[in-house]
């Protein structure tokens, strides 16, 4: 009776609490169709990914265009000084030629099919860019010659480039006659050279500088009997920045040498490459006797002969002078770093004396440690004096320098600034050492045994470009 009737009251009221309970819906039909949405969104960004990815491929490639008007990334840049220029020439106003050349340059750069360009893959790896960015900036003709040096954009994908080109023709060849010629992608110097000699007699050489520069072409060097340097002009052009120079067609004796300077400034100097040259053949007769002539007098430990021969060969070669009617003169030789060492000097017949000290060997290599031209009179009355280099590759200059007397000399002092003259010690090769600071000058007197003076020589400044010649800077002169 009681059971039934407790039933019978709490059944109403439990059912009405557990419809007030709120249970959660089963979560997995949701989740799914989250998980499907998802899987929907990663799959179209893959596809798009590997579309992007296909499309950078193809156009990197080459395989897929892509449209002009995309900027590229730049890997190499060509001289501004030159692509700010306005163009040059006579023929910077013919457009009708211009635009010829433009069409043959943008469907074949190597504008013949023998002659493919030397740096550019024949494969078609770079392609000449858009056709109108295609600017003369040189053109004429010369004697014999028409030369033309162009700025050609180049794309590979989404990587552009600009070269300098040198075309070459007849003088007053169409554009389908020109052929290419040499090219550069160096932008670290604003000039731009070209050299052609051979056996039919129409040589030339054309340099191309910054606007408003003055282009110097220079031959054989002349070493006066004064101490100073002059050269052979083969082509100047003042103010206009391009220099041209017709050769004989005899083989050239030297490599010509190229300066480029603005407002006293010089903005390159260098070789003019494209040969042939006579140089210097250690076969020669002449190499025999001055080699020969060489060891006469001299002090010091006595070189072998092959590295006499490599030192000898150096200087000639450095100095631009032949075998034939030049006399060599070895003033002292020891060693320097373990390894064989000498102070030599070159003079060309009727010029100025050119001092030259250098050590190495085979192993190592050579090493040129001064360079001095020096007046004809008194020069073998001078004491001579360099700053040795450390040997660990740097080649820094230390504070020790080396001093060799002249042969008749008593002694050698050195005067540093305004301290007195101080006595370097020599040995019995007429050699000695003393300590000048790196950033000091200093002078060096040599005394015969009466104590008068021999000679007077400054310490040169240690030479930090040996691209010119001797004599060219005023490190490597003792005359302003």
């Amino acid at each position: 009776m009681t059971e039934s009737f407790a039933n019978s009251t709490l059944n109403p009221v439990l059912c009405q609490a557990a419809h007030g309970v709120d249970v959660p819906e089963d979560p997995w039909p949701g989740f799914a169709r989250r998980e499907r949405r998802h899987r929907r969104t990663r799959l179209i960004r893959a596809a798009v990914a590997a579309a992007v990815v296909a499309a950078l491929v193809g156009v990197q490639a080459n395989v897929v265009p892509l449209p002009g008007w995309v900027p590229g990334i730049a890997v190499a840049a060509a001289p501004t000084a030159l692509l700010d220029a306005p163009p040059r020439g006579a023929l910077a106003g013919d457009q009708a030629w211009l635009d010829t050349l433009r069409a043959r340059i943008s469907t074949d750069p190597r504008l013949s099919t023998d002659t493919p360009l030397g740096g550019w893959d024949p494969g078609g790896m770079w392609k000449a860019g858009d056709r109108d960015r295609i600017r003369l900036l040189y053109g004429s003709d010369q004697p014999g010659r028409r030369v033309a040096l162009v700025a050609v954009p180049l794309r590979f994908g989404l990587l552009t480039k600009e070269a300098l080109v040198w075309y070459v023709g007849p003088a007053g060849a169409g554009a389908q006659q020109m052929r290419y010629a040499g090219h550069s992608e160096d932008a670290r110097d604003p000039v731009m050279t070209l050299m052609q000699a051979g056996p039919d007699g129409r040589g030339f050489a054309v340099v191309v500088g910054p606007a408003e520069s003055t282009v110097m072409i220079s031959g054989d060097p002349r070493y006066t009997p004064t101490g100073t340097l002059e050269y052979q002009d083969l082509a100047r052009a003042d103010g206009s920045g391009v220099g041209f120079a017709v050769l004989s067609p005899a083989p050239l004796r030297n490599e010509p040498v190229v300066r480029v300077s603005r407002g006293g400034q010089v903005l390159y100097q260098g070789g003019l490459g494209g040969g042939p040259y006579a140089g210097i053949d250690p076969t020669w007769p002449e190499m025999d006797v001055l080699l020969t002539a060489a060891r006469r007098g001299a002090l010091g430990t006595p070189l072998e002969d092959a590295n006499l021969r490599n030192f000898v060969e150096s200087a000639l070669l450095d100095s631009r002078l032949p075998a034939a009617r030049t006399t060599v003169r070895v003033r002292w030789s020891g060693s320097e770093h373990g390894q064989a060492a000498a102070l030599l000097t070159v003079q060309p017949a009727g010029g100025g004396v050119i001092a030259y000290a250098m050590h190495g060997d085979d192993r190592t290599g050579w090493w040129t440690d001064l360079r001095l031209l020096l007046p004809a009179e008194g020069a073998d009355q001078r004491p001579i004096g360099w700053r040795i280099r450390t040997d660990n590759g740097t080649r820094t200059p230390t504070g020790q320098v080396r001093v060799i007397a002249p042969p008749n000399a008593a002694r050698v002092t050195v005067t540093v600034g305004g301290a007195p003259p101080a006595t370097v010690a020599l040995d019995a090769s007429n050699a000695g050492t003393t300590r000048i600071p790196p950033d000091q000058p200093a002078t060096l007197t040599a005394y015969s045994a009466d104590g008068g003076v021999l000679g007077t020589t400054p310490l040169p400044p240690v030479e930090a470009d040996m691209s010119g010649l001797p004599g060219d800077s005023p490190a490597t002169r003792v005359n302003p």
